[in-house]
């Protein structure tokens, strides 16, 4: 026999940690603050020890608290992702794709209604993430382009989807201040400047370098006329066109691509499907130089 407190005190217990606040617990678990407030008693009781301290108009966790939280929070974790496993496959094939945020929000996202109209039947479970997510996570397929951290199998089984052509972009009214300005870089792909330039023959020398985690952060700068960002050509398709950003020095084809890096060897049979929509609906927009 388990020698364990009643569910309900441990997710009042979740609920009030994460949150710092019984009020907010409350909200969260449909509950009424004495209702929550009440379960807290009841798992220190059956504890025997206190777990929170006040804290101004909240609560926080004390030592013992603390160390109870952090097996709490990694059981309901897995909890929670297994949970979710068992209802994708009650709701039949699905396939987990990963990739960035900023080809998620730019390009994958708005296409998928597409994919769709062609295969209702199958549903694609999104994240956003790197290499780490498929060993972690289970992704079936990871895209990206960039392939230099990842280990040599996944490499070695890396599909070609599309070819990619990377540009500096600013504001119109930063061209001036491009080749001697701020230049934006990415934090985990540091190397695209350099294989522009080597691509291009051209070089920017800038004054200082900001950088940002995510892509959609350049872009975001550039926009703002903080300085001259290093981009794909489809993620800011609309912002040429627009004329909110300018390409001085065109753009170049980087060696590899976009690739869709599969799990496993063989593909399943909805991820085949998938690639090759893949395939099919990026190469609708070839990009320029």
């Amino acid at each position: 026999m388990r020698t364990l407190p009643p569910m309900s005190t441990l997710r009042a217990f979740e609920a009030t940690a994460r949150t710092g606040s019984i009020t907010r617990a409350a909200e969260e678990l449909c509950r009424t603050h004495g209702a929550v407030s009440r379960q807290l008693r009841l798992l220190q009781e059956h504890a025997g020890t206190t777990l929170f301290e006040k804290d101004g108009t909240g609560v926080r966790l004390n030592e013992r608290g603390q160390g109870m939280y952090d097996v709490v929070r990694a059981v309901f974790d897995q909890l929670e992702q297994s949970y979710s496993r068992l209802q994708d496959q009650a709701r039949g094939p699905s396939l987990h794709v990963a990739c960035s945020a900023t080809f998620a929000m730019r390009w994958l996202v708005p296409n998928m209604v597409d994919f769709y109209r062609l295969r209702p039947d199958i549903r694609i479970r999104l994240s956003m993430t790197s290499a780490r997510e498929m060993r972690t996570e289970g992704a079936d397929v990871v895209i990206a382009w960039d392939l230099s951290a990842y280990p040599e199998p996944d490499r070695q089984r890396a599909l070609h989807l599309a070819p990619v052509a990377f540009g500096p972009v600013c504001a119109p009214s930063y061209a001036a201040s491009v080749r001697s300005g701020v230049r934006i870089a990415h934090d985990f792909t540091s190397s695209a400047w350099d294989q522009w330039e080597a691509l291009s023959g051209k070089r920017i020398a800038p004054a200082r370098e900001l950088t940002f985690p995510h892509t959609h952060l350049c872009i975001e700068a550039a926009l703002g006329g903080v300085g001259v960002a290093l981009i794909e050509q489809r993620l800011i398709r609309r912002e040429l066109e627009d004329g909110q950003l300018i390409a001085p020095y065109g753009f170049a084809r980087f060696s590899n691509g976009l690739m869709a890096v599969p799990a496993a060897r063989e593909l399943p049979k909805d991820a085949k499907v998938f690639v090759g929509w893949l395939r099919d609906k990026l190469a609708e927009y070839e990009p320029g130089m």
